[in-house]
């Protein structure tokens, strides 16, 4: 029971708030009122049955940033620093860090898809934490293997090529889990977020890039400067903090997945799987292989057409594209600042300044979708890019001097990352939209 004392109002516009929650509140039986001395009234007695669930976003904002803070960090850092530990473990060559970095690209191409399907089709709160379980335990038995790698422990023969294939299969499932969290957190739930709280859906696409950027401008930097004092204490850091910080993100993206319900209710997807088996005859095992071989290829044709079709296939297919290079801080660009002479610590300085410039993206892009739209945005950003790297690539193959050449493609590289996360937050809204 609850009650209030207030001068009685001439209209209705003078109580906004009774107004307001007329549309909220289902009263089972109407307020008492009692006149007393004085004008004043008091009012007895309403129940409220039915309230909608309208979601503290500020609340599911702060988890969701947490969760991928602590996501992209551990990611940022752990990429780096295996290209570091690569190259500390085996000076003078090339080859361990170019075969990590090549096949653990290859299995993101050759395995995105099938991430991605499991991403639409299973519950969206296992989906991501088994892809959070996943990138840790294999950053951390990763770390195992880099600590005894660099320490010789166990060092007996044919031990360190077994280690190193060990490597490389984990670096494939930590990309195709961190695949798996940026497709479920950044393509589906920011969005069903965004249409079920009052978030808005460019805010927190510019935050949670502003928060890929930061983590990428402070993660290699800190793990450089360690690696430059002890590269034995820069794996025990890595390894420390991605056990230290698996419990909170789990935690804190499964209070976001029930705070907001429309999470909960799993999306609508045909499954071909079931499609392809309904075209296939019930015969023996053996003779259905051939025509389920068929049936999968024409699933595949047709997924592929379908595609192709979309009218945003163009854009996403620049924008993958748009990664397909060597020109960024990343593995291979790393190895061969390295072979030019330059250390750790001045590399994580480099990659630093890089980021802090490309972070002014996520001003700059909002800035130009609201002036001229997404799509005209976007070509400003890409011509951009291309113009840097055009020029930093044509310094490169003119200038014969190591030291000069290497300097020149740093500074058209870092220039053209404003372009690059430009065109990237612009054909996300387009996608989105």
């Amino acid at each position: 029971m609850a009650s209030a004392s207030h001068h009685e109002p001439s209209s209705e516009e003078d109580v906004p708030f009774l107004t307001q929650g007329a549309s909220l509140v289902e009263e089972t039986s109407s307020p008492t009122t009692q006149i007393v001395s004085g004008g004043h009234s008091q009012i007895h007695r309403f129940e409220v049955i039915n309230v909608p669930d309208i979601p503290k976003h500020l609340g599911i904002k702060r988890r969701l940033y947490v969760s991928h803070f602590l996501s992209t960090w551990n990611s940022r850092v752990f990429e780096f620093g295996a290209v570091l530990f690569l190259a500390r473990i085996f000076p003078g060559t090339l080859l361990p860090s170019s075969i990590y970095a090549l096949v653990r690209a290859a299995s993101a191409i050759g395995f995105a898809s099938l991430v991605g399907q499991f991403v639409d089709r299973g519950d969206r709160l296992k989906v991501v934490r088994f892809s959070i379980v996943g990138q840790r335990g294999a950053v951390i038995l990763s770390c195992l293997g880099f600590w005894a790698l660099s320490t010789d422990t166990l060092d007996f023969q044919g031990f360190r090529p077994l280690l190193i294939v060990m490597l490389v299969l984990l670096a494939c499932v930590e990309k195709l889990c961190s695949i798996m969290n940026i497709i479920a957190i950044e393509r589906d739930w920011i969005v069903v977020v965004a249409e079920n709280s009052q978030c808005g859906l460019e805010v927190l696409n510019s935050q949670m890039r502003r928060i890929d950027l930061v983590c990428k401008l402070v993660g290699p930097l800190a793990i450089a400067l360690v690696d430059g004092y002890s590269t034995t204490t820069a794996i025990v850091a890595v390894l420390s903090m991605s056990a230290s910080s698996v419990l909170i993100e789990y935690f804190a993206i499964a209070k976001v997945y029930h705070m907001v319900s429309a999470l909960q209710a799993r999306p609508a997807v045909s499954n071909n799987s079931d499609n392809i088996l309904s075209a296939v005859p019930e015969v023996p095992a053996i003779w259905r292989l051939g025509p389920l071989c068929v049936a999968q290829i024409r699933s595949i044709y047709r997924t592929v057409s379908a595609y192709i079709g979309h009218p945003v296939f163009l854009p996403s297919m620049a924008l993958c594209l748009l990664y397909f290079t060597v020109l960024s801080f990343s593995g291979q660009m790393v190895t061969y600042l390295l072979s030019v002479g330059l250390s750790s610590a001045q590399i994580g300085v480099l990659r630093t300044f890089s980021t802090a410039i490309e972070i002014s993206a996520t001003w700059l892009a909002p800035i130009a979708m609201n002036r001229v739209g997404p799509l005209r945005g976007g070509l400003w950003f890409i011509n951009w890019q291309m113009s840097c790297l055009v020029g930093a690539f044509g310094f490169f193959w003119v200038i014969r001097t190591p030291s000069v050449a290497a300097s020149a493609l740093i500074v058209g590289v870092i220039a053209s990352r404003v372009g690059l996360w430009g065109f990237d937050l612009c054909v996300q809204i387009i996608i989105q939209e």
